[in-house]
Formats: C-alpha cells, sequence, structure tokens
C-alpha cells in the first residue's frame, strides 16, 4: 500500500511534469518562437541567395521565409484533424 509521502511526492511529479507541458505549449503558440522562425529562416535562405548570385537576395529571402512561418502556424489546425480522425488507439 502506498504511503502518503510516496503519494505526495508523486503528486508534485506530475504537477512538475504538468509546468513543463504547459511551458512547452506556450512556446510552441508564441510569437517569439514565429519570430526567431522567420528571422533564422531568412537569414539562411539569404545566404543560399548570395551564393547562388540570385538577384536582390534580401528581399527575395522574404518570400520563402514568410511561407515557412505560416506553415508553422497552419500545424496545430492539422494536428487537430489528425488527433480527431486520423489518430490510432
Amino acid at each position: 500500500m502506498p504511503t502518503l509521502n510516496g503519494l505526495q511526492e508523486e503528486i508534485e511529479k506530475l504537477k512538475e511534469r504538468n509546468r513543463k507541458v504547459e511551458a512547452d505549449k506556450g512556446w510552441e503558440t508564441s510569437w517569439s518562437r514565429k519570430l526567431i522562425i522567420f528571422t533564422l529562416t531568412y537569414i539562411a535562405i539569404t545566404i543560399y541567395f548570395f551564393a547562388a548570385r540570385l538577384p536582390e537576395p534580401f528581399l527575395n529571402s522574404l518570400v520563402p521565409a514568410a511561407a515557412f512561418v505560416i506553415s508553422t502556424m497552419s500545424l496545430p489546425f492539422f494536428k487537430n484533424i489528425w488527433m480527431k480522425y486520423l489518430r490510432k488507439g
């Protein structure tokens, strides 16, 4: 039979896990994350465009960087569909 202290420890572990899950959820939906993704993608694409000697790399890098951020923003929509209709179990 579990002891009271053992149960309290388990409850604390669950609470800590829930705090971490909530923080992860907050990060996944934050504008900070979206801005970081955009910035890093923009830099990477700009470097590639310079290396490939494509015209106007600073301007032309905006479209793929924005598209990537938009695609990451649509993932929760598709995740919900997957959870509702496609997940097995």
